[in-house]
Protein backbone atom coordinates (compact mmCIF):
# COMPACT_ATOMS: atom_id res chain seq x y z
CA UNK A 1 0.00 0.00 0.00
CA UNK A 2 1.38 3.34 -0.86
CA UNK A 3 1.53 5.93 1.97
CA UNK A 4 -0.34 8.72 0.71
CA UNK A 5 -3.27 5.41 0.32
CA UNK A 6 -3.15 5.24 3.96
CA UNK A 7 -6.77 5.32 5.63
CA UNK A 8 -6.65 8.35 7.85
CA UNK A 9 -9.11 8.21 10.70
CA UNK A 10 -9.55 10.25 14.32
CA UNK A 11 -9.63 7.76 17.11
CA UNK A 12 -11.88 9.14 20.34
CA UNK A 13 -12.39 7.98 23.80
CA UNK A 14 -15.24 8.89 26.13
CA UNK A 15 -15.99 8.00 29.79
CA UNK A 16 -19.66 6.78 30.94
CA UNK A 17 -18.43 7.84 35.00
CA UNK A 18 -21.07 6.79 37.88
CA UNK A 19 -20.47 8.36 41.50
CA UNK A 20 -21.58 7.08 44.80
CA UNK A 21 -25.17 8.20 44.11
CA UNK A 22 -25.44 6.35 40.67
CA UNK A 23 -25.82 9.53 38.60
CA UNK A 24 -23.85 9.84 35.21
CA UNK A 25 -21.05 12.99 34.93
CA UNK A 26 -22.09 14.84 31.68
CA UNK A 27 -20.29 17.89 30.26
CA UNK A 28 -21.39 20.90 28.09
CA UNK A 29 -19.00 21.29 24.88
CA UNK A 30 -18.78 25.00 24.54
CA UNK A 31 -19.38 24.16 20.53
CA UNK A 32 -21.78 21.89 21.23
CA UNK A 33 -23.77 23.17 23.63
CA UNK A 34 -26.90 22.47 22.44
CA UNK A 35 -26.66 18.85 24.15
CA UNK A 36 -25.02 17.35 27.03
CA UNK A 37 -22.37 14.05 26.44
CA UNK A 38 -20.11 12.32 28.27
CA UNK A 39 -16.67 13.56 29.15
CA UNK A 40 -13.84 12.34 26.12
CA UNK A 41 -11.72 13.60 23.33
CA UNK A 42 -9.30 12.83 20.60
CA UNK A 43 -6.42 9.99 21.50
CA UNK A 44 -2.62 11.72 21.01
CA UNK A 45 -0.83 9.15 19.07
CA UNK A 46 0.95 6.43 20.81
CA UNK A 47 -1.22 7.09 23.70
CA UNK A 48 -3.08 3.73 24.83
CA UNK A 49 -7.10 4.18 24.68
CA UNK A 50 -7.41 3.55 28.34
CA UNK A 51 -4.89 6.39 29.71
CA UNK A 52 -6.21 8.38 27.00
CA UNK A 53 -9.83 8.23 28.26
CA UNK A 54 -8.46 9.08 31.63
CA UNK A 55 -6.52 11.84 30.79
CA UNK A 56 -9.20 13.87 28.74
CA UNK A 57 -11.90 13.50 32.09
CA UNK A 58 -9.24 15.01 33.69
CA UNK A 59 -8.66 18.03 31.83
CA UNK A 60 -11.82 18.37 31.02
CA UNK A 61 -14.02 17.90 34.88
CA UNK A 62 -10.95 18.08 37.07
CA UNK A 63 -11.97 14.28 38.38
CA UNK A 64 -9.66 11.11 38.43
CA UNK A 65 -11.48 8.30 36.91
CA UNK A 66 -10.55 4.66 36.67
CA UNK A 67 -11.54 2.92 33.35
CA UNK A 68 -12.98 -0.84 33.78
CA UNK A 69 -13.44 -1.63 30.33
CA UNK A 70 -15.25 -0.86 26.80
CA UNK A 71 -19.10 -0.72 26.59
CA UNK A 72 -19.10 0.39 22.76
CA UNK A 73 -17.08 1.25 19.47
CA UNK A 74 -19.03 3.71 17.28
CA UNK A 75 -18.15 5.13 13.80
CA UNK A 76 -19.04 8.53 12.23
CA UNK A 77 -18.63 7.95 8.55
CA UNK A 78 -18.73 11.19 7.93
CA UNK A 79 -16.16 12.26 9.80
CA UNK A 80 -14.37 9.16 9.95
CA UNK A 81 -14.15 9.46 13.70
CA UNK A 82 -13.87 5.91 15.67
CA UNK A 83 -15.27 6.26 19.30
CA UNK A 84 -14.63 3.99 22.23
CA UNK A 85 -17.17 4.14 24.76
CA UNK A 86 -15.16 3.21 28.19
CA UNK A 87 -17.33 2.32 31.79
CA UNK A 88 -15.22 4.09 34.40
CA UNK A 89 -14.96 4.85 38.18
CA UNK A 90 -15.03 7.83 39.84
CA UNK A 91 -12.21 7.93 41.92
CA UNK A 92 -11.21 11.08 43.36
CA UNK A 93 -11.30 15.29 42.50
CA UNK A 94 -13.86 18.37 42.40
CA UNK A 95 -15.07 19.37 39.42
CA UNK A 96 -13.36 22.06 37.54
CA UNK A 97 -13.91 22.83 34.02
CA UNK A 98 -11.63 24.46 31.44
CA UNK A 99 -13.81 27.27 30.13
CA UNK A 100 -12.21 27.50 27.25
CA UNK A 101 -13.26 24.10 26.30
CA UNK A 102 -16.05 23.33 28.52
CA UNK A 103 -19.22 25.21 29.68
CA UNK A 104 -20.22 23.34 32.76
CA UNK A 105 -19.77 19.61 34.29
CA UNK A 106 -22.30 17.91 36.89
CA UNK A 107 -23.45 14.45 37.99
CA UNK A 108 -26.65 13.92 36.93
CA UNK A 109 -29.78 11.10 37.63
CA UNK A 110 -30.33 9.83 34.24
CA UNK A 111 -32.51 7.46 32.95
CA UNK A 112 -34.89 6.52 30.22
CA UNK A 113 -37.44 8.61 30.58
CA UNK A 114 -35.49 11.70 30.84
CA UNK A 115 -31.74 11.58 29.03
CA UNK A 116 -34.20 13.36 25.97
CA UNK A 117 -33.68 16.35 28.14
CA UNK A 118 -29.85 16.22 28.66
CA UNK A 119 -28.61 14.07 25.57
CA UNK A 120 -30.10 15.37 22.12
CA UNK A 121 -27.69 13.80 19.73
CA UNK A 122 -29.36 10.56 18.73
CA UNK A 123 -25.51 9.02 18.41
CA UNK A 124 -24.36 10.31 21.73
CA UNK A 125 -27.76 8.91 23.19
CA UNK A 126 -27.47 5.38 21.77
CA UNK A 127 -23.92 5.58 22.95
CA UNK A 128 -24.70 6.20 26.87
CA UNK A 129 -27.87 3.92 26.54
CA UNK A 130 -25.32 1.25 25.39
CA UNK A 131 -23.34 2.23 28.46
CA UNK A 132 -25.58 2.24 31.21
CA UNK A 133 -27.29 -1.01 30.36
CA UNK A 134 -24.19 -2.63 29.52
CA UNK A 135 -24.19 -6.05 31.94
CA UNK A 136 -20.54 -6.42 30.56
CA UNK A 137 -17.65 -4.80 29.45
CA UNK A 138 -15.33 -5.97 26.50
CA UNK A 139 -11.89 -6.84 27.11
CA UNK A 140 -9.00 -4.11 26.24
CA UNK A 141 -4.65 -4.36 26.37
CA UNK A 142 -2.33 -2.15 25.79
CA UNK A 143 0.79 -4.31 23.61
CA UNK A 144 4.36 -3.31 23.02
CA UNK A 145 5.97 -5.64 20.70
CA UNK A 146 9.22 -6.61 19.60
CA UNK A 147 9.84 -7.39 22.08
CA UNK A 148 6.44 -8.41 23.49
CA UNK A 149 5.11 -6.48 26.74
CA UNK A 150 1.69 -6.28 28.00
CA UNK A 151 1.47 -2.82 29.09
CA UNK A 152 -1.93 -2.76 30.36
CA UNK A 153 -5.59 -4.92 30.48
CA UNK A 154 -9.28 -4.39 31.25
CA UNK A 155 -11.51 -6.82 31.28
Amino acid sequence: MKRENIPKHIIAVSAFVTNENNEVLLVKVQWRSDTWEMPGGQVEEGEALDIAVAREVLEETGLVIQPIGITGVYYNATKRILSVVFKAKYISGEIKVPPEEIKEAKFVELNENNIEKYITRPHMRSRTLDAMYAKNTIPYETWEVDPYNLKGRLF
